[in-house]
């Protein structure tokens, strides 16, 4: 991660034998997955899950996915992925840092971009919807549900 924000959250996995290859090494789009779980517990702790992107009307696209990978992950593997929030302004950008849990050794870096669309019209938003913001800006000055802290 070349930036870690304010806001952030930890998920663990362990790295399941249907993710590797013959060599017992994790695939690399698996990782996508990995970021995924990251990103929506992110979006939970936020206080804005699954239930609540689809009562606001709001689909989130990935439109930007970057990642860099440093070291191998094998079968059995720990896994920390922490998924920081760094822009939100007219996206959603969120940097992500994969580790090995048992001697914190990094093992990727990566980023996704999202932009909000309106599931209606499906016209792309040029500014985040109030109903993300206001929950960022929550967690901002309340601080205690957020900074890596699982509700």
């Amino acid at each position: 991660m070349r930036r870690q924000g304010a806001l952030y959250c930890d998920y663990q996995v362990e790295v399941p034998f249907h993710d590797v290859d013959l060599a017992t090494v994790v695939w690399h789009g698996h990782y996508f997955k990995y970021l995924e779980n990251a990103r929506w517990r992110l979006m939970q702790v936020l206080g804005y899950g699954y239930a609540d992107m689809v009562a606001s009307g709001y689909g989130w696209p990935v439109v930007e996915a970057h990642v860099k990978y440093v070291r191998v992950a094998k079968y059995g593997d720990r896994l920390t992925v922490r998924a920081s929030l760094i822009d939100w302004d007219s996206r959603l950008a969120i940097n992500y840092l994969v580790t090995n849990s048992a001697d914190q050794a990094r093992v990727a870096r990566a980023q996704t971009v999202q932009a909000a669309v309106d599931m209606h019209t499906h016209q792309l938003q040029f500014t985040l919807p109030e109903c993300l913001t206001i929950r960022i800006e929550s967690a901002l000055r309340d601080g205690s549900i957020m900074r890596g802290v699982p509700p």
